[in-house]
């Protein structure tokens, strides 16, 4: 099964301060045929205007990531974390029991960009944690990074799920493919840029995924930037 999210079909909220696009549905957007795509929950692509962000706020039994485009994202949380997380720098928040926190554009200047992303954990109640990493730049040039596995390596992040997140950013005219074990589900953001997957262009905001596909293409029409989940079905 193929399926294709464009990235103008996707829901709104526009606060003034913040812009947010969602993939799946979230808050005040409900679209039924779209509820998250196996364990993946939320992709919500938002910008936050300088000086602004979202005040302290709880979660419970979700894994969080945040992905930063462009700007920094300040984080601060009910376990004394406090920290700023830049292009190039994953973060995961793990909220299990229960947390706390609050995310601010740290720049007064500049807005900030940045994908974040619920993945469903594979059980309920466990021990709130918080990771980030950064990213060299070389590491995500025209190859598939993992930067967020149940079986971290190489720096990547722990996920309480049999999820496998990766991260290429292909120079124009680049072509990649990746191959996946038989009967996973694989989603394809784009995060900027576009690219031609498996024959179909894809913007910025688009997304592809399949169910049970072990092979994909993609060809870079201009330098673009992808997330690649590669899920349990």
């Amino acid at each position: 099964m193929h399926i294709t999210r464009l990235s103008q079909e996707r829901g709104l909220a526009d606060f003034g301060w913040l812009k947010s696009r969602h993939t799946f549905s979230f808050g005040d957007y409900l679209d039924p045929q779209h509820m998250g795509f196996g364990p993946l929950r939320v992709i919500n692509e938002d910008r936050v205007e300088p000086g602004k962000g979202f005040g302290a706020h709880p979660h419970r039994d979700m894994e969080i990531l945040s992905w930063v485009l462009d700007g920094t994202l300040e984080h601060k949380d009910s376990m004394g974390t406090g920290a700023q997380i830049q292009p190039g720098e994953l973060q995961r928040m793990t909220a299990g029991t229960g947390v706390v926190h609050s995310e601010f554009n740290a720049s007064p200047s500049d807005p900030v960009h940045f994908l974040q992303i619920w993945i469903i954990p594979e059980e309920r109640g466990l021990k709130p944690g918080y990771e980030q990493h950064r990213f060299a730049p070389a590491d995500l040039a025209n190859q598939w990074r993992l930067i967020a596995s149940r079986n971290p390596r190489d720096g990547a992040l722990k996920v309480h799920q049999d999820v496998d997140l990766y991260v290429t950013r292909l120079s124009a005219r680049h072509e990649l493919s990746f191959v996946s074990a038989k009967g996973r589900k694989l989603w394809l953001q784009v995060a900027r840029g576009s690219a031609v997957v498996d024959g179909e262009m894809l913007q910025a905001g688009d997304a592809a995924a399949w169910t049970g596909a072990e092979k994909l293409v993609v060809l870079a029409h201009e330098d673009t930037e992808l997330l690649l989940f590669d899920m349990t079905p």
